[in-house]
């Protein structure tokens, strides 16, 4: 790496089986990017909040495309904190890959290449973090993305539930997913309040806790 190459600061780059979204259970390799500016109160991955090391991208997109793997997702912390992600994400999109963006929107998407599907997490009540989302984000959703509800309680559902109608979601892009918050709520109460409520999202679980232990990293 020179000095004048662009650079990330990655977290971890590793091949998995898609645990979340629409693309759930194909293999693909999950570039970690580092740092986040929101707290939400049941994340995951606060490992990725510092860890973490400058790596140029060429040397990124060459590990990346050692696993010859098409499938990709570019997630974090939050990736969209870094500006050399977009080019990060047209390389590996012109490269052939289909590339997935997992992000807060709490964060402008528009800039980030139409090839690209954003996964767009609209943070609940619960969350602590709601009054961080950037509902301008709506309008530049396409059918190419999904937006993700993380849901631990009925307000959590209720609210979910209302921006769902309030901004013709499941019309607007490809899908609208309700996700438990691993541990806090039984998934079984949210299956049956949409069924209740007839909504058309889509219920997922995060299938890679079920399949390694849930606090498992470089899964």
């Amino acid at each position: 790496m020179t000095a004048r190459e662009p650079t990330l600061t990655i977290n971890e780059i590793y091949p998995s089986i898609q645990g979340e979204s629409t693309w759930a259970g194909l293999p693909c390799v999950f570039v970690r990017l580092t740092f986040c500016d929101l707290r939400c109160s049941y994340c995951d991955t606060e490992y990725a909040f510092y860890e973490g090391q400058k790596r140029s991208l060429r040397e990124i997109v060459a590990q990346v495309l050692e696993h010859r793997i098409p499938l990709v997702e570019v997630t974090g912390g939050e990736p969209l904190l870094q500006k050399n992600v977009g080019p990060l994400m047209t390389i590996l999109a012109d490269a052939g890959l289909t590339v997935l963006l997992e992000t807060s929107g709490a964060h402008d998407i528009a800039a980030v290449d139409p090839r690209v599907h954003r996964i767009m997490d609209l943070k609940t009540p619960g969350s602590g973090e709601c009054e961080r989302n950037l509902f301008s984000n709506i309008e530049h959703l396409t059918q190419r993305d999904e937006v993700k509800f993380v849901i631990g309680s009925r307000e959590d559902y209720e609210w979910s539930r209302e921006q769902t109608g309030r901004f013709a979601l499941s019309e607007r892009c490809r899908a609208v997913l309700f996700s438990p918050i691993f541990g806090r709520i039984d998934p079984r109460e949210i299956v049956e309040w949409i069924l209740a409520d007839r909504l058309p999202v889509r219920f997922q679980l995060q299938i890679h806790k079920f399949i390694w232990t849930p606090t498992a990293r470089g899964v």
